[in-house]
């Protein structure tokens, strides 16, 4: 768990969630959650009829990446509220980074929390994720 003594406002914390997502990764995905959307499984129907040009991510499958990296800062069990948009496509082959930057510490319900902007982007920059989660901190 974070330690307010150990934190401003300001901070950042940065990890490479995943390099290089295989299909194979996305399809994992697919069987782990259950949503087997052609979209994110069927290479011919993502191309041929929906005009994409390939396969791509469950955004929960990036949400769920960038958890991880939330959790693993702030400490388990530390994660109060996690909210994020889906801003751009992630396709195989991408190598995903995030950053939590600590916008804010306070009182909330009788403990002290930290409030985080979040944004996850691609090897060229482009955010695929933005979001704010809130957590608990020692005081």
């Amino acid at each position: 768990m974070l330690k307010e003594n150990e934190i401003t406002i300001g901070d950042t914390h940065t990890a490479t969630l995943v390099e290089d997502l295989k299909r194979t990764q996305i399809v994992q995905y697919a069987g782990a959650s259950g949503d087997y959307n052609p979209l994110h499984t069927d290479e011919i129907f993502t191309t041929q009829v929906a005009g994409y040009p390939s396969v791509f991510a469950h955004g929960m499958l990036s949400m769920g990446l960038t958890g991880t990296m939330l959790t693993n800062y702030v400490g388990d069990g530390a994660l109060k509220k996690y909210g994020v948009r889906f801003t751009n496509q992630v396709w195989p082959g991408d190598t995903l980074t995030s950053t939590a930057t600590i916008i804010d510490i306070r009182d909330q319900e009788g403990e002290r929390v930290v409030d985080l902007q979040i944004e996850t982007t691609n090897q060229n920059d482009v955010a695929v994720i933005t979001g704010n989660a809130t957590a608990k901190i020692e005081s």
